[in-house]
């Protein structure tokens, strides 16, 4: 997930996707507006010793949750050699904050050389492309075609660039953390019992749906979005309940996917994840907790506003938190392309019609069906995100489209943009 404030939006998009509404592309993450305070950031969950205290957080501050103090980065990852498990928490679109957990990987391992990393973005049942990587069997274009980045997860993978190397480089265990997409849906949908045997083999037990901190924390992001008039009405807590338990069988896999990482060979394992399995120690480094009883620590970063001097949170938020200022700018160009395949075409298709990003300025239509890019045809969405996957801001290409029988131009174009603002 994102930062405390943004993973709301990306809450508020999963809801819509699970109703049929949204785009299956990456939403766009819209900071919170600074006249609207987070509530997030500052329930009263968590730690009984801490849930009642909160810090103030500016831009370029580092704080301790557990004495609310500034803390320095050495002694940070000082007190990390206390722990099995470190739990550093991203917004997937933020270059800032993977440059945070490329920062402290490179300072864990200086200092201990046993070291692993797992990952959210890879289910588990494409390990073995993992060990090909940090092996130097595969180059990057092939690992990124073998283990289809740009359908299993389709953020940039420059996102993730300098930590995937910095493991290659050191031969560095990567550990994928997730289940299949599809079990995870399944379960969102249709719950635990309608999972096969198979399926339920992913998880060490079935996950607990009961922790009443944590589902507060959840149905505060659920209900601090502006819901919309589709969602209303008698299906709004089913919605939120197959969303509360998809939230919850992420965090179990993932949780016990990493203590398994830590116990495989015994090394220290630091675990790159969205803040919003992390926040208030209530996620998968709960569940990690109580299935193993590993000593762990959380890092999270939170955005102060623009123009605001710092933001209040919660101390018991996390371990560590880091106070950035707004992007300028995405270091990447939100795409903001849907695409699908279907029986009896080789052509990829346009579904659903863009709304936000370079696409849904471009001028597509859901249903048009994709002649060639650049004059290159594609069959395999992986390969087309790829291609669009190297474009800077700035760079143009076109497009070539079938559409109601007629073949149409779109220029696709990747303007300058804001950070905030999808495009």
């Amino acid at each position: 997930m994102m930062y405390p404030g943004r993973f709301r939006a990306v809450l508020a998009a999963l809801a819509l996707f699970a109703a049929g509404l949204a785009a299956q592309t990456p939403p766009a993450a819209q900071a919170p507006a600074a006249a609207k305070p987070d509530p997030t950031l500052t329930l009263k969950i968590g730690d009984p010793q801490l849930k009642d205290k909160a810090m103030d957080l500016g831009v370029g501050a580092l704080l301790a949750g557990p004495t609310g103090r500034s803390v320095g980065f050495e002694r940070m990852i000082e007190e990390m050699m206390a722990a099995r498990i470190v739990h550093v928490g991203e917004t997937h679109n933020s270059m800032a904050m993977h440059e945070i957990q490329f920062q402290v990987l490179r300072a864990l391992y200086a200092k201990d050389r046993h070291l692993a990393v797992g990952l959210e973005m890879v289910p588990v049942t494409l390990q073995e492309t993992l060990n090909k990587w940090t092996a130097g069997i595969l180059t990057k274009e092939e690992f990124l075609r073998e283990i289809r980045w740009y359908v299993t997860w389709n953020f940039n993978f420059g996102y993730y660039e300098k930590i995937f190397d910095f493991a290659r480089e050191h031969r560095l265990p990567i550990y994928a953390l997730n289940a299949p997409r599809e079990v995870i849906s399944k379960m969102r949908m249709r719950g635990w019992a309608a999972l096969t045997d198979e399926e339920k083999a992913f998880f060490p037990v079935e996950p607990d749906l009961t922790n009443a901190d944590h589902r507060t924390l959840i149905r505060t992001v659920f209900e601090s979005e502006d819901i919309p008039e589709a969602m209303k009405g008698p299906g709004l807590d089913r919605m939120f309940e197959g969303l509360y338990r998809s939230q919850s069988a992420w965090d179990e896999v993932m949780g016990w996917n990493a203590v398994r990482a830590a116990q495989a060979e015994g090394r220290r394992v630091m675990v790159c994840v969205g803040s919003g399995h992390l926040l208030y120690n209530l996620g998968l480094n709960r569940r990690a907790s109580e299935r193993s009883k590993l000593p762990s620590k959380t890092v999270v970063a939170v955005e102060v506003p623009a123009g605001a001097k710092g933001v209040t949170v919660s101390r018991a938020i996390a371990d560590y938190v880091f106070g950035l200022a707004p992007e300028a700018k995405p270091a990447f160009p939100n795409i903001g392309l849907g695409l699908k395949t279907v029986e009896g075409l080789e052509n990829l298709v346009v579904d659903p019609k863009p709304t936000e990003g370079v696409a849904g300025r471009a001028g597509f239509e859901k249903g048009d069906i994709i002649l060639s890019v650049e004059g290159k045809a594609y069959t395999d969405i992986n390969e087309l995100r790829m291609t669009l996957a190297k474009l800077a801001c700035g760079d143009e290409i076109a497009f070539k489209v079938l559409r109601a029988g007629a073949v149409k131009d779109v220029p696709f174009k990747c303007e300058r943009a804001a950070a905030g603002d999808g495009k």
